[in-house]
């Protein structure tokens, strides 16, 4: 079981946040962050959500268990539709990967067909031909 003050370390180690840093940006003191992370004491739970939303996740993300997240897929956990009107097979690679900061899905083309995006969205899209040519 990983301690609290140990996932805030890393947490502000990987934000590359000193504790002062840290401890400003909460406007608590420098001292209260490191006994925190040598778990000497515990924050509330309003002193973590801050502290949490400083270094980027929150209640949920930083007590869920990274461990149990799938990072191999296989052809069975794909997801696939078809438009036979405009000739195109769509499919989403990776379930649920909406929640990351890319969802890479697969777009098959036949002869003639076309893909037309229905959800506009604020991201950025790349494309890269496997086969073919458009």
């Amino acid at each position: 079981m990983v301690e609290i003050g140990e996932k805030i370390r890393r947490l502000r180690i990987e934000k590359q946040l000193t504790q002062e840093e840290l401890a400003n940006r909460c406007e608590l003191s420098k001292g209260f962050i490191s006994q925190v992370e040598n778990d000497l004491t515990s924050p509330s739970i309003a002193t973590l959500i801050d502290i949490l939303e400083i270094l980027g996740t929150n209640l949920t993300e930083f007590f869920s268990d990274a461990s149990e997240e799938k990072v191999t897929y296989t052809y069975e956990d794909m997801f696939e539709t078809e438009n036979e009107d405009l000739k195109y097979k769509l499919m989403w690679l990776i379930p649920n990967a909406q929640k990351n900061e890319m969802e890479p899905i697969m777009i098959t083309l036949e002869p003639g067909g076309q893909y037309v995006e229905e959800e506009p969205h604020e991201g950025e899209e790349f494309g890269f031909v496997l086969s073919g040519t458009i």
